[in-house]
């Protein structure tokens, strides 16, 4: 079953969090993991990497927390889960040129097709839609 870790997931949650309330200010960790029920350590961990990637920024201070250092619509899911979990594979055999299977393997293309659907549409969703209500509209043709 292909899903997102926990550390993606969160990550996610939060740093969508953080551009929903971007004009309250900076947002502290601990409001972000009251309100959204993550766990104080897991999430001060994912924030530390999301601002060593360049998407959010620390503010110390009584009014310190976090901020976007972009715009929303600058932002994409797919970068944010590339700075939590590095590349994004449906299977490990994509990039694993010593697979036993390969000589047999008769879905490589296929998988890879899958891929690089799954890849574009997290690399064109920015955290800007996920604010939105709706959701975006993906047209896949046959030749996708």
């Amino acid at each position: 079953m292909l899903r997102f870790t926990k550390r993606a997931d969160y990550g996610l949650m939060a740093i969508h969090y953080i551009a929903s309330h971007q004009e309250d200010g900076a947002v502290s960790s601990k409001r972000i993991a009251d309100t959204l029920s993550i766990p104080h350590e897991l999430l001060a961990k994912i924030l530390q990497r999301l601002a060593r990637k360049g998407f959010i920024a620390s503010q110390n201070g009584p009014k310190g927390g976090y901020a976007l250092t972009r715009t929303a619509d600058e932002i994409t899911v797919g970068q944010v889960i590339r700075a939590l979990e590095g590349p994004i594979n449906i299977v490990s055999c994509l990039e694993d040129l010593d697979c036993p299977q390969f000589p047999r393997c008769s879905l490589r293309r296929p998988v890879q097709k899958i891929q690089a659907s799954i890849s574009y549409l997290l690399d064109t969703m920015t955290l800007a839609e996920l604010m939105g209500n709706s959701l975006p509209v993906v047209e896949l043709t046959a030749n996708n």
